[in-house]
């Protein structure tokens, strides 16, 4: 007897949806409450030590408390231990909420950003969530792309608490922390030290390199240290002249600088933010629909021709969204996440896919997955071969971006039969890296000399 995955407060496991180094997330349904959620799974063994469990508890503790309409809603946790793995797979089943919307950021052009609308209302929503974290007590540390995802109807929501830190104490005094943590781009200059650092400035730091990116479609520098030339220059100033800098409006400019400035003293506070006129304007976003919402969001996308590979234009028209084909219950399938694309033709129907970054190809699986390989290969990224799944194909990547950050993930292709003929379907699902720099490699595989010729584009 294999053993399964364990129901979670009354939902089931149902698809795989992304994943880190240490965690599975899948999509979970409750069928009979016609709910859906996300469930993110901590492996445990016999070699999982005390210290492991310690953190994974203090994320749980610090997450059930967080809620707040843009931070990512925790529902509960159920814990399997390994003496049960001939019944059921170990670990620690974490329930959330879905954030049907997928990640901000697979939405956003590298290089270019998004526009100053989108970028004005999800700025706010940042702040609004931070303010609250940070009234609980409660310092995120772990600020970046990767963490800020959209649900159904594309309000951002905030996520991951595995490195977050209790700063402000039951009796109302603040502590000073000295761990080090966090992703180099998005790391404040202070925790380059060996000295102990205020919580709440390390957020704000994170808070303008994602406003920076959100903006320019890529991050300001690799680290906040003299062995940055970009740091270097932004400390000087001299930064300012140059591309994307220099495309930044004034207004824009002055409250990226007050977030990023060096000293954690002078740093900007959240409060001082939220006045900041570049924030107290009207969005002008937030009366219109999500229709019109994904629409400015995936502007850029549809500009570079991207959203042309996502799905061929003969589809456009087969695919019946309403009838969802085999995703019942469809929770999450609403207009926001329609425009979006979010539900990809498959063999079987239409599913739900929440990473743009897919194509259709020409070829079958075992002819396009070679090829596939050897392009990656050749842009300097690492495959392994994974376990086929039935009818599908897959294959582990990661490598390193232009930041030196590491990324990871799935490429995954399955039959498909496109007017007759037969061919593949390909997603290439990201669980660790920026989604900037994934989108960067999806893109150059597509252009690649040998893959193509048999991509299908609208």
């Amino acid at each position: 007897m294999s053993a399964k995955y364990a129901k979670v407060l009354g939902y089931d496991l149902i698809q795989q949806i992304g994943g880190g180094g240490f965690s599975t997330v899948f999509r979970a349904v409750n069928l009979e409450e016609h709910r859906v959620a996300a469930c993110k799974l901590v492996s445990l063994n016999e070699q999982t030590t005390e210290k492991e469990r310690k953190t994974i508890e203090k994320e749980i503790r610090i997450h059930s408390i967080l809620k707040h309409v843009h931070v990512l809603e925790f529902i509960g946790a159920v814990t399997v231990e390994p003496k049960h793995k001939d019944f059921y797979v170990p670990g620690i089943y974490m329930l959330l909420e879905l954030a049907a919307g997928g990640d901000l950021f697979d939405k956003i052009a590298p290089d270019i950003g998004v526009g100053d609308e989108v970028a004005h209302l999800y700025f706010n929503q940042l702040l609004s969530g931070m303010k609250f974290i940070h009234e609980r007590g409660v310092c995120h540390r772990d600020l970046k792309p990767e963490n800020l995802l959209l649900d159904v109807a594309g309000n951002l929501k905030i996520s991951d608490f595995g490195l977050s830190a209790v700063f402000k104490l039951s009796n109302g005094k603040t502590r000073s922390l000295s761990e080090r943590c966090g992703s180099l781009p998005y790391v404040a200059p202070e925790l380059n030290t060996d000295e102990t650092y205020f919580a709440e400035p390390v957020d704000i730091w994170g808070i303008g390199v994602i406003l920076f990116t959100m903006l320019a479609g890529n991050t300001p520098w690799d680290e906040p240290t003299r062995h940055s030339p970009e740091f270097r220059r932004y400390k000087s100033g001299e930064i300012f002249e140059e591309d994307p800098w220099n495309r930044l409006g004034q207004t824009a400019l002055s409250l990226i600088c007050s977030l990023l400035t060096v000293n954690p003293a002078e740093r900007m506070t959240l409060s001082a933010a939220m006045q900041h006129p570049w924030c107290i304007r009207a969005s002008q976003l937030a009366r219109q629909s999500t229709t019109v919402l994904a629409d400015k969001l995936t502007q850029s996308l549809r500009a570079n021709g991207d959203m042309d590979y996502v799905m061929p234009a003969s589809q456009q028209h087969d695919m019946d969204v309403d009838g969802d084909v085999n995703m019942q219950p469809a929770a999450h399938n609403t207009q926001f996440t329609q425009t979006l694309m979010l539900f990809s033709q498959t063999q079987n129907g239409t599913r739900y896919t929440p990473h743009l970054t897919r194509f259709y190809a020409s070829i079958e699986p075992v002819l396009l997955m070679p090829i596939v390989k050897g392009a990656l290969e050749g842009l300097g990224i690492q495959c392994k071969a994974g376990a086929s799944n039935g009818d599908m194909l897959k294959m582990r990547v990661g490598g390193h971006d232009k930041r030196k950050m590491p990324f990871k993930g799935w490429v995954e292709i399955e039959n498909f039969e496109y007017r007759g003929v037969k061919s593949s379907f390909c997603v290439m699902s990201r669980d660790e890296g920026n989604p900037l720099s994934w989108r960067q490699m999806w893109k150059l595989l597509l252009q690649s000399p040998d893959v193509a010729p048999h991509v299908l584009k609208k």
